[in-house]
């Protein structure tokens, strides 16, 4: 079921892949971004930890912290010297897609079989570029899980949330800063 504007947050208490407890209520203070992503390998999701990963010190100095998650296996994330320097940012491994479920993310082949279709090469070749890893799906990963992000406010309050469409789907950076600032709430 798709998560509601104005509502709390499920709140989770998780080991990160470096160790770290990650309690959502610890984050109460802030702004937050959770960002769930497919697997390891995926290049759309990895540009996009890529873009995010570039923000991340502009977007703290805002007040907005960012945790990520992944549907692969820790040792899958962490084989991944990628993944390893995306810290300080949390990555919480969710291969029973626990959390995926409970944030309402959906599962569609059909999706993710156009997005493949229709915009995989592009997305190789910039990944290649940006040297960004890229590698088939390992140990249970799916094909069809589809990202979403949310926006919390202080209070854990969901703001403004994206259900991908597309694997390159993603919320406005733009719109993310904007939140980040607090002058606007995003569109």
């Amino acid at each position: 079921m798709m998560m509601q504007k104005d509502t709390i947050a499920p709140a989770f208490n998780l080991k990160d892949v470096y160790g770290r407890m990650i309690n959502l209520h610890d984050y109460s203070d802030k702004k937050v971004l959770i960002a769930f992503f497919r697997h390891a390998g995926c290049p759309f999701c990895n540009l996009r930890v890529h873009t995010l990963s570039k923000a991340h010190q502009e977007l703290k100095e805002k007040g907005l912290e960012m945790i990520f998650f992944f549907e692969s296996k820790e040792n899958i994330i962490l084989r991944s010297s990628f993944h390893q320097g995306v810290s300080p940012i949390p990555i919480i491994s969710d291969p029973e897609k626990v959390w995926y479920n409970t944030y309402g993310l959906e599962h569609s082949g059909y999706k993710s079989a156009v997005s493949h279709l229709t915009s995989f090469v592009q997305t190789a070749i910039k990944a290649k570029i940006k040297g960004v890893p890229m590698h088939p799906m390992a140990d249970g990963e799916s094909i069809s899980t589809m990202p979403a992000e949310f926006l919390l406010d202080p209070g854990l309050v969901i703001r403004d949330f994206h259900y991908s469409q597309r694997l390159n789907d993603r919320m406005r950076l733009n719109d993310i800063k904007t939140f980040a600032e607090g002058s606007l709430q995003p569109a």
